[in-house]
């Protein structure tokens, strides 16, 4: 069977870091992750629960916050736990591999300063929040007048 799944999406909220009773970490948050309909109900999102153990799951916490555009690589998965009214609660959510962080601070900024203000309902949902992934990777490309699209990778 084969069980993978690969979502691009931004942070609805700040991720949270916990430990464990042994003290791992274990990071979890939500992805927003545009449709390209609207449904019935005008929803024009998906929310998807992403769960990181482990070195990663501080490299989230560290360098990632709401509005962050993120790539997940994993799994999905199910469980069900007992809350404290004593009721039967299912959960689906994604256990992710791998995070990896697809913008930078600078290059953020950039693309807000040329796109016109979003009106959309939806948009105000983000209340985007930059985070600088790799300030030095930036100041090099602008120091050489190197454009973000002349870079193949």
């Amino acid at each position: 069977m084969i069980n993978r799944v690969v979502l691009v999406g931004r942070m609805t909220r700040d991720p949270e870091l916990r430990r464990t009773g042994n003290g791992t970490a274990v990071t979890s948050f939500t992805l927003a992750l545009d449709r390209t309909y609207n449904s019935a109900n005008g929803q024009t999102a998906d929310f998807i629960p992403v769960v990181v153990w482990n070195r990663a799951a501080e490299n989230v916490k560290q360098y990632c916050s709401k509005g962050s555009l993120v790539g997940v690589e994993g799994r999905i998965q199910s469980r069900s736990y007992e809350n404290n009214q004593g009721q039967r609660v299912y959960v689906v959510e994604v256990v992710a591999d791998r995070v990896q962080f697809l913008e930078s601070r600078s290059s953020r900024e950039r693309q807000q300063a040329q796109a016109p203000q979003p009106q959309a309902k939806r948009d105000d949902f983000y209340d985007m929040k930059t985070v600088d992934l790799d300030q030095d990777f930036d100041d090099a490309i602008n120091s050489y007048d190197i454009m973000e699209d002349d870079i193949q990778f």
